[in-house]
């Protein structure tokens, strides 16, 4: 049983409601940034449950994160699931306002290592189903092995000047370990996406493999051999590699690389989230507006004429979520883009996320839930900064959105229409590993 927790009063983020009752399946809000007029409460029958109740004016009702309900009604155990969730949960409480915006290379709070891992698990469990847990511990104890086999091969290094000691290591990891860029625009392998995956194979995206970096020099200036302030530069194009350098001697046009603890979270979560939309027929439109057209509520009229493989991309992942087959990377999956969705909910980025939330669940054929979440959308982009987009871009997304909440509207309308009684079939028994 988790005791009741007081936290201390400060204005919450512009765009969280100060109401609503929102229970998440797996500790919705263990984020103590998340509403700091918030009280959490567990029910006797589960214990596993966290609930948020905020004194504020938005009526809606309560709102859920879905996943892990729906794939338990389905008949997929998700205890591990749930298990991996409250543990990000606990790692992300650690997020401060001041440690949000710290860089990777000297944050103290936050373990990035076991926070990748248990999203790496959470996502392990969904898929292969397995009755075993991902083993996170033993995935950190081989990372920590790379900072001790790094120290020994390296013990001059040390020794030496900053620029030498960043040199070592880089070639530590990219030539003597072989640790390297996944490169493709588009479809990215799946285990590149995932720190257990890149430990193993060594094939990994410029976010996970600034993630090792940082994780190496904190073991090192845990072990007293680092006196120097290190910043690790964050490659924005498509082949660079993370690369430190001494704090000292960095330039302005350096901060755009530099990678803090949140937006770290970020990047990784929003990845996976890209990398399984079910809708990946046309990379020029953000993931909303795939969604949107999936779902015929995207004005076509200012578009141009579809291609064949548009239609035919768009079509088949719209076939395979109402039959239930496992869909490839190349055509998404649901399972992981939901819970892709739902962390980047929890880390409070960008009201957006609650907008394409609710989008998939529209698809997933939870129309009440889709429409809570399409409302506090709505509710709340107006008194938050959203991330920038192109007018054009803006006006599609916001012309679908109208179209797919009155849609909404006229379904929950229909007499006694409710919450299908099981989710649609992709939660089902289609096991594959992560």
């Amino acid at each position: 049983m988790i005791a009741a927790v007081s936290l201390p009063s400060s204005p919450p983020p512009p765009w969280i409601p100060m109401t609503p009752c929102l229970t998440a399946s797996s500790c919705y809000s263990c984020s103590s940034s998340f509403n700091p007029c918030a009280s959490f409460t567990t029910s006797a029958s589960d214990s596993s449950t966290l609930r948020v109740t905020c004194g504020s004016q938005y009526q809606a009702g309560d709102l859920k994160f879905v996943l892990h309900d729906a794939l338990e009604s389905s008949g997929i155990d998700a205890s591990h699931a749930r298990e991996a969730r409250e543990k990000f949960c606990l790692q992300i409480g650690r997020l401060s306002a001041i440690e949000s915006e710290t860089s990777i290379a000297i944050n103290r709070r936050v373990n990035l290592a076991k926070t990748a891992l248990y999203v790496a698990a959470e996502d392990d469990s969904i898929v292969s189903h397995s009755s075993v847990p991902l083993p996170v511990d033993a995935f950190v104890e081989r990372l920590d092995d790379h900072s001790m086999d790094f120290c020994t091969k390296n013990s001059a290094a040390l020794r030496s000047t900053p620029e030498n000691l960043l040199k070592s290591l880089e070639r530590y990891l990219y030539q003597d370990k072989g640790f390297q860029r996944c490169s493709v625009m588009y479809q990215v392998e799946p285990r590149a996406l995932y720190l257990h995956s890149v430990l193993t194979h060594r094939t990994g995206s410029a976010a996970m493999l600034s993630l090792i970096y940082s994780e190496i020099l904190k073991m090192i200036r845990l072990w007293g051999l680092l006196d120097f302030d290190v910043e690790i530069f964050y490659p924005r194009d498509l082949s660079g590699l993370p690369i430190g350098y001494h704090k000292k001697k960095s330039k302005e046009s350096d901060h755009a690389h530099i990678m803090t603890t949140k937006s770290l979270l970020v990047e990784i979560l929003s990845n996976l989230k890209e990398a399984f939309w079910p809708f990946q027929h046309d990379h020029t439109r953000s993931l909303f507006l795939r969604a949107a057209h999936a779902a015929n509520c995207h004005d076509k009229s200012s578009t141009l004429e579809e291609s064949g493989f548009e239609l035919a991309s768009a079509k088949a992942a719209q076939h395979r979520l109402d039959r239930g087959v496992w869909t490839s990377v190349r055509y998404g999956d649901m399972r992981r883009a939901l819970s892709a969705c739902e962390r980047l909910i929890l880390l409070e980025t960008d009201p957006k996320e609650l907008r394409d939330y609710g989008i998939l669940l529209y698809h997933c054929g939870l129309y009440k839930e889709s429409m809570q979440y399409l409302e506090l959308y709505q509710e709340t982009k107006d008194s938050s900064i959203l991330k920038e987009s192109s007018y054009s871009m803006r006006s599609q997304e916001e012309s679908a959105l109208e179209k797919l909440m009155t849609r909404l509207s006229f379904i929950l309308l229909e007499e006694n229409w409710g919450t299908p009684a099981s989710p649609r079939t992709f939660l089902g028994n289609n096991s594959e590993p992560c």
